[in-house]
């Protein structure tokens, strides 16, 4: 079938400026189309209004200039053809007649089906991956709130170590202090400084020291001092282990 006029497949529309020139219309675009409206067709239902970009001659040279067209469902189309009362007109019309029953025998339905649904499966699955991403970064945050609604005290390794267990990763009192020190958060040298915590997690602020005040059975007083984890410390740690699962 020759192509007389372009007609998108998607939505079933031809250009209101190319239907115009089909026609073989010598009327002002903007009057022509002006007059077609009078017989009662309303846009957003038989007709959208779009910009196009043309190029044209100017000054010896060739500019892109912006017009107004409509884009102008297929019976818009053939109910306009049938007033132009031209030979020119009367093959526009067949020609979209002649479109419209190809479209809708079984295997152009079954093929538009298809497309369709896999623009449909692209999208889906565009959707969920974005889904997947957003949740594997929120998981850790959330999985926290969850377990231990953001506790405003600070508390000590061994419960730290109670807290990620909970979220499903193996974790001691023992190991966690291992961790803690093979990755230079207290301090691993025996002697009076053992497992206080380093430079580093004092300026990270993920730790802080607690000191208390004991009477020995003999009346001399001593302090001992407690490494404890901040409650930044503790949203920090939890959430570097469920990151590495």
């Amino acid at each position: 079938m020759e192509n007389i006029i372009n007609v998108n497949i998607d939505t079933q529309t031809v250009s209101a400026r190319e239907l115009h020139k089909q026609v073989g219309s010598t009327e002002r675009f903007s009057s022509w189309f002006e007059r077609q409206l009078q017989y009662g067709f309303a846009e957003s239902e038989d007709y959208t209004t779009v910009k196009v970009l043309t190029e044209v001659q100017n000054n010896g040279g060739v500019q892109k200039r912006e017009l107004v067209d409509y884009n102008l469902s297929v019976d818009m189309a053939k109910q306009i053809c049938m007033v132009q009362k031209t030979e020119k007109a009367k093959q526009v019309r067949q020609y979209l007649i002649d479109l419209e029953k190809a479209w809708n025998t079984p295997e152009k339905v079954m093929a538009r089906a298809l497309k369709i649904a896999d623009k449909q499966i692209k999208d889906l699955k565009a959707v969920n991956q974005v889904l997947l991403e957003d949740n594997q970064r929120m998981k850790p945050k959330e999985i926290f709130a969850d377990a231990v609604s953001a506790s405003d005290t600070s508390i000590l390794v061994r419960e730290l170590a109670k807290l990620i267990s909970q979220n499903g990763v193996d974790m001691g009192e023992k190991k966690l202090y291992k961790w803690l020190e093979d990755n230079g958060y207290v301090i691993k040298q025996k002697g009076k400084d053992y497992h206080k915590p380093t430079q580093k997690s004092m300026n990270l602020k993920v730790f802080e020291i607690k000191e208390r005040v004991f009477v020995g059975s003999n009346g001399d007083s001593f302090t001992k001092t407690t490494p404890m984890v901040t409650t930044k410390g503790q949203q920090y740690f939890v959430n570097k282990f469920l990151a590495k699962e």
